[in-house]
């Protein structure tokens, strides 16, 4: 068995090579030749209809904070057949897709996942999705980008805290094994539904000391490791407070045919940390990650433990021009979550995003499920803070203006994620 940080990074490199090898090279670093996860059913009534209802079944941190499962792997499909998808082939996915549950539990311990489909997809159809459906094809955010559109099929997500169970289930559903889990799959994808190259298979993690134990060669991190040990994402603080995140129910479709369902965004976003480390004092990272009151009254404590289940972020808004105007700097929760609130205070987006070193390269995969996907955008183009360069000359469209100098956007994709009871090849009524 390898012990500690040997362990775990074999453990990442297992994940993000995939195939049978690295199934095996991950038993190795257990020291088991067969690991039993908990195994699912195959009783569809017993889970529940939303595919991304997560919540319940991941860990939470001492203050309520949903805490993602650590190994994830994010499928982006192409169906291998021109035109609309059969019934024949209709079966099988939803064959595949049961199997997949019946291996492995709900829950972390086993592997949650979810599949979406894309506006190219539901182009394939002579009708076209509801009218209440806002997901449109996607598009740049902003001025200065010029990612690569994901406009593939499906979008398959799997997520668990062992990465042999993400790896497992991805073999299985891909029709590279038989089995998973001990469980024997009655069909896969295959023949209806694949990668059409490397680069549509994407991995990543996210967990306290993860991005600390990746740091090290990696592009776009500084070579003396500045990543705190005990920040879940590489750039020093943590993300996803309870009492700034969605609810499930919030980002829920409520009515028409994909009720229980939800859109999704998902962007992939290249990391240039030298600056951000090297450039920067950790009350300048502060300033720029959450406000400057932040950093001026000291709310952040390290990577923002201290934070419990609330950025404070909320509390910064109504001065957002005056601080920009007085510390020459903005940041990026703030200017972000102007347009992530409802009249009565709640907030439209739920992201729950995780790191990833593909190709060697400090990057973050950025899903964000709202129930439109106007929302997004609209929360997007906030971020931008292309209103606060004119509050002062110091604040550009990237300088000191939160983020913005250290992310780079290379991929964004709009998804549909139908209710469980619809996810196998939807039509679009």
């Amino acid at each position: 068995m390898t012990d500690g940080r040997s362990r775990r990074q074999v453990l990442k490199a297992a994940v993000a090579a995939g195939g049978a090898a690295s199934l095996s090279a991950c038993l190795d670093a257990i020291g088991e030749e067969s690991v039993d996860r908990p195994t699912g059913t195959d009783d569809l009534s017993t889970l529940p209809n939303r595919q991304f209802a997560w919540d319940d079944v991941v860990r939470h941190d001492e203050y309520g904070n949903e805490q993602l499962p650590r190994h994830q792997i994010l499928l982006y499909l192409t169906l291998e057949r021109d035109g609309q998808p059969t019934d024949a082939d209709r079966r099988q996915v939803k064959r595949a897709f049961g199997s997949l549950n019946r291996a492995f539990e709900w829950s972390h311990e086993g592997v949650v996942w979810s599949v979406a489909y894309s506006p190219a997809y539901f182009d394939r159809y002579d009708e076209s999705l509801p009218e209440g459906i806002d997901c449109p094809p996607p598009h740049s955010l902003s001025p200065f980008e010029q990612p690569t559109f994901d406009e593939q099929d499906m979008l398959v997500h799997l997520a668990s805290d062992h990465a042999d169970a993400v790896i497992a289930a991805e073999e299985a559903l891909r029709g590279n094994r038989e089995s998973a889990n001990g469980v024997e799959f009655d069909a896969s994808l295959s023949g209806v539904a694949s990668l059409a190259s490397d680069a549509d298979r994407r991995t990543g993690f996210v967990g306290s000391g993860m991005p600390a134990d990746r740091q090290s060669d990696l592009e776009g991190v500084p070579d003396d490791g500045p990543v705190p040990d005990a920040s879940p994402l590489f750039m020093g603080f943590k993300a996803g407070f309870a009492q700034n995140q969605a609810t499930e129910d919030r980002v829920t479709i409520r009515s028409g045919p994909f009720a229980d369902g939800t859109t999704k965004h998902v962007a992939r976003i290249r990391q240039r940390l030298d600056d951000w480390y090297g450039e920067q004092n950790f009350a300048e990272r502060v300033a720029e990650m959450f406000s400057p009151e932040h950093a001026d009254e000291g709310w952040v404590e390290g990577i923002g433990e201290n934070l419990g289940d609330n950025s404070r972020v909320d509390e910064t808004l109504d001065t957002i021009r005056e601080q920009a105007s007085e510390s020459g700097r903005v940041g990026h929760a703030q200017k972000a979550a102007r347009a992530n609130r409802d009249e009565d205070g709640s907030v439209k987006l739920l992201r729950r995003h995780f790191e990833s070193t593909d190709e060697n390269v400090a990057s973050l995969h950025f899903p964000s499920l709202q129930r439109e996907m106007s929302s997004f955008d609209a929360v997007r183009a906030a971020m931008n803070g292309t209103d606060l360069t004119e509050a002062t000359p110091v604040v550009r469209q990237r300088v000191n203006n939160g983020i913005l100098e250290y992310i780079f956007v290379a991929n964004r994709g709009n998804w549909l994620v139908p209710p469980l009871s619809k996810r196998a090849l939807p039509r679009p009524r």
